[in-house]
């Protein structure tokens, strides 16, 4: 079969930027405020909420700050933030940011009192007249008129002091509790937060005290009679907090795979309102939302650090949009390939005693601090659990660390697995048809040392295609060594969010056919609402600001990478773009007709960087395997240039290009990649007993 190839100096720009750009991060300049909340909710809509703590986020300069958060949680089909406030100083500054972001992104927010710090048997007016304070605010939750406002716990409050207070009309929607306020008729809805299994008494599940999330649905439901119901999920629980902060707290609920369960839980429920538990609470390892989401640390960092959640997002996607449809499966609604996986850095039997923060004693007047290995642990399984969202049926492949790998068919749509864990590099893969469709290796290994020497019994969520994801920074970072017992940990990411080389065992593949592989076809002309003549752009909406090294560099020389970036300024006498039309590329760009066909085309991708005139690196990427590539006919041509200089060309790829070497034969390079349309390359040969005869060079190459 032919081999193409395809070559563009725009393209290293590109790939370049890509990879350096994630790791400088800047705000977008906040756009104005946008009439797109002007719709209010009816009482029968299906929202999902999130619920995301305002008492980390007293770092935050201004609205911008919130933008990253409002765009991410959108473009999953979030609706609004339940913003969870105490009583901090920063309280009303950072509510009214977020207010002002939400309206701007198209969001929608509402105010979630934390009874740990508001009281309710004293403070019911307080609660009213902060209600009150932002119930005209345009990015306010409101369900047929009413405002809506929620809370953490708070059972004991005057709901009638409260309203009047208010003076507005307020959809109260709080997480009252049925035992302790067994009448909800004061109610216009209620939460439930026990979002994991758990044994009745806020702890995991023991034997003969074990109660499952479908439970307490069950509980609030009869409770709640007609009154339509907030329902609650969340992927993970664990916190371990030693006596290096006041609250020291160290538990666990078994996580696994309930966020995949759930889901489907929700789309049989079918409650009125979801809410996700967390965006951002790290020290509770629930989040979801990304790591540079700015905030400061509590001390959670040393088992958040390199801890990204962000596939869980991913995850939860295809299933919010079922939910609003009131479809019974996500399958309709997944659009791409994709896997899931996560997995604890460490396998549970792993002993950190020597060098765990929580071995000594502490505050422990919640009855929530224990020393050790969290309590519950023993609940949770030693596995890799990889959800599956595929178009159609396939084989996936794991191999945990030193384990046998693992194959088994995996049907359209949602499905699970878990595989049992072990220590070293994870790796995944989708096959189809034998073929590799996606594999890779996961960016962090399981390991057998305890990483900041404790117990992390967070998770690592990360996903195929692989997709770039947050660091946390300087701030959110400060306490990581607060109280550590080992000296080698230091407060800085060790994965910066990009995708690990894979060094390990080649994926499946079998010789290609034309029947077993469907065609792909890479369209090289840029879509017709990308501009080709822009001089200068930034992040576009919805993107993460780490990009802003990306779009600043290459928008400016005019290519602004459609999807992370959007032009702001051009320059009509520049169009650099045109070169990538694939009806302006002349030879040799472009050899051998197009790329895509309706015959299977393996194509080689020949990238080369530019700084102005100087090429300063360049990459050539070939389909593998290799070896059921056909290299016949390459036109190879070697020259005798003078002084003792010979040029290598060809007229098709080459891999793998070699001088036989002998004796009294010295060269200045050999084992070359050639492809057409480059500079020929030039080797210098010295021979000590003869002059140099081209005619005598003995060469081969790969497939020869």
């Amino acid at each position: 079969m032919a081999v193409k190839t395809f070559s563009s100096f725009l393209f290293g720009i590109v790939a370049i930027c890509l990879w350096a750009g994630h790791m400088f991060g800047a705000q977008a300049a906040p756009a104005p405020i946008t009439d797109s909340l002007n719709r209010r909710q009816s009482a029968t809509d299906k929202l999902v909420f999130a619920h995301f703590m305002i008492g980390i986020v007293g770092n935050r300069g201004s609205s911008a700050d919130f933008d990253y958060d409002m765009q991410k949680a959108k473009a999953i089909g979030i609706d609004a933030f339940a913003l969870n406030i105490g009583v901090d100083d920063y309280t009303d500054t950072q509510l009214g940011f977020a207010y002002e972001s939400a309206a701007r992104n198209g969001m929608e927010v509402f105010i979630s009192f934390d009874f740990n710090w508001w009281h309710p048997s004293t403070q019911a007016a307080d609660v009213g007249h902060k209600i009150a304070q932002y119930a005209s605010l345009p990015a306010q939750l409101k369900i047929n008129g009413k405002v809506f406002a929620s809370s953490f716990i708070g059972d004991g409050l005057d709901v009638a002091q409260m309203r009047a207070a208010a003076g507005v009309d307020v959809f109260w929607a709080p997480n009252f509790n049925p035992s302790q306020t067994p009448n909800s008729g004061a109610l216009d809805s209620a939460f439930n937060w026990m979002a994991w299994p758990n044994n009745g008494a806020n702890k995991a599940p023991q034997p003969g005290q074990s109660f499952s999330v479908a439970d307490g649905d069950n509980a609030y439901k009869a409770w709640l009679g007609s009154k339509p119901y907030m329902a609650p999920i969340s992927p993970w629980f664990s916190t371990h907090f030693g006596p290096e902060v006041s609250y020291s707290k160290n538990w666990v609920f078994p996580g696994d795979l309930l966020w995949y369960n759930r889901w489907n839980e929700i789309l049989t429920l079918a409650p009125r309102y979801v809410e996700i538990i967390t965006w951002n609470d790290y020290g509770e390892s629930h989040y979801i939302g990304p790591l540079d989401s700015k905030h400061t640390d509590d001390g959670n960092s040393k088992w958040v650090n390199d801890m990204p959640h962000e596939g869980w997002m991913e995850l939860a996607k295809p299933f919010i949009a079922a939910y609003k449809a009131g479809a019974s499966k996500p399958d309709a609604y997944i659009s791409e390939d994709q896997i899931i996986y996560w997995y604890r850095p460490t396998l549970k039997s792993l002993n950190c005693d020597a060098t765990d923060t929580t071995l000594q004693d502490a505050n422990n007047s919640s009855g929530n601090y224990f020393k050790g290995r969290p309590n519950g642990y023993e609940t949770m399984e030693d596995a890799v659990f990889v959800v599956s969202l595929l178009k159609t049926a396939g084989q996936i492949k794991v191999t945990s660390g030193g384990n046998p790998a693992v194959t088994y068919q995996a049907p359209a749509g949602a499905f699970a697995q878990k595989i049992s864990m072990g220590v070293g590099k994870q790796r995944f893969e989708l096959v189809r048809n034998g073929q590799s469709v996606l594999s890779g290796p996961s960016p962090r290994d399981i390991s057998n040392t305890c990483p900041c020497g404790i117990y992390n019994f967070n998770a690592f969520v990360g996903q195929l295609p692989f997709k770039t994801f947050g660091s946390l920074d300087s701030q959110g970072l400060a306490s990581l060594t607060a109280g550590l017992h080992v000296s080698t940990c230091q407060p800085t990411p060790t994965l910066i969010g990009t995708a690990p080389p894979s060094n390990d065992p080649q994926p499946t593949n079998n010789p290609p056919t034309s029947s077993t592989i469907p065609t792909q076809t890479v369209t090289t002309a840029p879509p017709a609402s990308t501009p080709t003549n822009c001089n200068g752009g930034t992040v576009a909406d919805g993107e993460s600001p780490n990009l802003t090294g990306l779009c600043d560099f290459s928008c400016s020389q005019g290519y602004c990478p459609p999807g992370p970036c959007k032009c702001t300024s051009f320059d009509p006498k520049r169009s650099p773009l045109e070169l990538m039309r694939h009806d302006k590329i002349p030879d040799p760009f472009v050899v051998e007709g197009s790329l895509g066909s309706d015959e299977l085309e393996p194509f080689v991708i020949h990238a080369v960087l530019f700084v102005g005139n100087k090429q300063v690196s360049y990459n050539i990427s070939w389909p593998e395997p290799i070896k059921y590539l056909d290299f016949t006919d390459r036109g190879v041509e070697v020259r005798d240039v003078g002084g003792s200089m010979v040029e290598i060309s060809a007229q098709k790829p080459v891999k793998g290009f070699v001088f036989a070497e002998r004796q009294g034969k010295k060269l200045s390079d050999n084992g070359l990649d050639l492809v057409p349309g480059e500079e020929p390359r030039r080797v210098h040969i010295k021979v000590s007993d003869e002059n140099l005869k081209v005619d005598e060079l003995a060469w081969t190459f790969v497939g020869r």
